[in-house]
């Protein structure tokens, strides 16, 4: 039953003593993906063994980053994850999301690339469907707004001109950064990529709303428009 506690044996408690002994002494670098899962899911449900759990999880999502941005209902179909151990990963993730946001609102995001990156990776990069989103910034590049826009299908997401552009005008964006994923995990811009980032930077320089770049995340890495030569 997901979030039962079931006795934990004394080599159990043993056990989850040395993993806190390593963390204290060594930090989180000391532990294997699935000790720190597993540590996590024993804060929640102190009294089990969460060690089979966390490699079940593990193999589900692929990794770390799978689990992290899985959804709610994603995780709680893994036989064991109750409501207290989703949110422990859950909080987990949205704890990672507000540090690594907060990196990049405090500084023009054009001399912030690196830590966009890490936020946007960590966000989006492990996601099932496209999610579509965009960056608005000011006449210092300062992150002004971060909009969801839409998802779509697990290789589609819809991006509109009119709507993007509009959107620019009512928060008075100076410039924009366009952004989806790829749950493909290839980072590799379509034609239908190029083509709508195109269309949206012509329709915003009439505007003179500049297209700094569009960013596609992926699994594999990422794609930047602007440093291929395609905007």
């Amino acid at each position: 039953m997901a979030d039962r506690d079931v006795a934990v044996s004394h080599d159990g408690v043993g056990h989850r003593a040395r993993l806190r002994q390593k963390l204290a002494e060594s930090g989180g670098d000391a532990l294997h993906d699935h000790e720190l899962i597993e540590y996590l899911l024993a804060l929640a449900i102190p009294r089990r063994d969460t060690k089979p759990l966390a490699k079940a999880l593990l193999r589900e999502f692929g990794g770390i980053g799978g689990l992290m941005t899985a959804d709610w209902q994603a995780i709680a179909r893994v036989p064991g994850m109750g409501d207290t151990s989703i949110a422990a990963v859950k909080i987990v993730h949205a704890t990672l999301l507000r540090m690594l946001r907060s990196e990049v609102a405090q500084r023009p995001v054009l001399a912030s690339w690196q830590a966009l990156l890490d936020y946007l990776r960590a966000d989006m990069a492990y996601l099932p469907v496209e999610r579509v989103r965009v960056l608005h910034l000011n006449s210092r590049n300062m992150l002004i707004r971060d909009e969801h826009m839409g998802d779509g299908s697990i290789d589609q997401a819809a991006i509109y001109t009119r709507e993007v552009i509009r959107r620019a005008i009512d928060l008075g964006s100076s410039a924009l950064i366009l952004v989806h994923n790829h749950p493909s995990g290839s980072p590799e811009p379509s034609r239908q990529d190029i083509e709508i980032t195109r269309q949206i930077a012509e329709a915003g320089k009439r505007l003179n709303i500049a297209v700094h770049d569009h960013i596609i995340i992926g699994s594999q890495g990422h794609s930047s428009l602007r440093a291929m030569g395609l905007l």
